[in-house]
């Protein structure tokens, strides 16, 4: 089988080329990404000579590129999409671009050259946001109610998806996953930033009171969800993947890494909330679990405890990172 992955230079979208190589190394793969500040050639050094890996460098907006490169391919699985909601907030534009438009130029080519199947990769923030002390989570049935620019691109993205899968009968699925953490996660993002911060003696930033709820997936755990789902998902139907059953704050996530870093609570320094930042996140992946037999196999703390080592051991590539963009996490994350 050939797969064609949008944004397989990017955090999820290299550990899942990763894992699809390592679990199925007669498939071939082309990866297209556009390498914007988040994609990261790196990510994939010890996969670069296989043979059965291609790297094409490519805007999704880029129709005629696109249509090129996906050529031959059986299989699309799309990843590529700007994603930070701090940078969404600050600058809308780029995720109007490369979320809604760079979807249906994706869409148009699957369906032109009849590809078998295109999965989507969404998140669980086109949902909106669920109160803290309470039961609820969000699944499959739950109103789309988007609340950032970020957020907002990628429910646009979804009802694309939706519409030529009704419409014209591309085979598509799409899955809603919650905040993925591992390896290569770039140090924008909250445990990469807590992690690297600590290994350079900083404090680490915690946005308002820090009681804010997201529900963590460990990343291989995803990328399994997704081979699930491309080989027993049913077309035109969603999926959500979760990593946790109870709910825990970032400020209690963040303190766990402090405890298996060996550093104490004086290192949390308080900075100026996000606008609209959600309260909470919560998601019911029973679905995946009933109809796919799927479900985590990663606990949070066991998930951390991985990812510190890899960013101990893994210092040259996310301190190049950091010093290339300097600015913005001075700007971002000043007190």
């Amino acid at each position: 089988m050939k797969l064609f992955v949008t944004g397989g230079a990017g955090f999820i979208g290299s550990n899942f080329i990763r894992y699809w190589l390592k679990n199925y190394p007669e498939d071939s793969i082309v990866n297209f990404d556009k390498l914007t500040y988040a994609g990261n050639l790196e990510n994939l050094s010890d996969i670069e000579a296989n043979s059965h890996y291609t790297f094409v460098k490519g805007d999704i907006c880029d129709a005629a590129a696109v249509n090129e490169a996906m050529k031959g391919s059986e299989v699309v699985v799309h990843f590529a999409a700007e994603t930070h909601v701090d940078r969404s907030i600050l600058s809308a534009a780029p995720f109007i671009q490369t979320n809604i438009v760079g979807t249906f130029v994706l869409l148009e080519a699957a369906l032109a050259q009849n590809i078998k199947r295109f999965h989507h990769i969404s998140t669980d923030e086109v949902f909106g946001a669920l109160e803290l002390g309470t039961s609820a989570k969000f699944n499959e049935t739950t109103p789309y109610n988007p609340r950032s620019p970020y957020s907002a691109s990628k429910a646009s993205s979804d009802h694309l998806v939706r519409s030529y899968n009704i419409t014209y009968g591309l085979p598509t699925t799409i899955s809603n996953c919650s905040n993925n953490y591992g390896p290569y996660m770039f140090p924008e993002k909250l445990f990469a930033l807590a992690i690297t911060h600590l290994i350079e003696g900083q404090k680490v930033p915690v946005y308002g009171d820090g009681l804010y709820v997201r529900d963590w997936l460990y990343v291989e755990d995803h990328a399994r969800a997704i081979d699930r789902i491309l080989h027993d998902g049913k077309v035109g139907e969603t999926y959500f993947i979760g990593g946790l059953v109870d709910d825990i704050s970032n400020l209690d996530a963040i303190k766990t890494i402090l405890k298996l870093m060996g550093k104490n609570e004086d290192m949390l320094e308080y900075v100026k909330d996000r606008p609209g930042h959600d309260r909470r996140y919560a998601v019911d992946w029973s679905k995946m679990q009933n109809e796919l037999g799927w479900s985590p196999s990663v606990t949070l703390e066991e998930g951390l405890q991985k990812m510190i080592e890899w960013y101990k051991n893994n210092e040259p590539w996310w301190k190049s990172l950091l010093a290339k963009e300097k600015a913005y996490f001075e700007t971002q994350y000043s007190s």
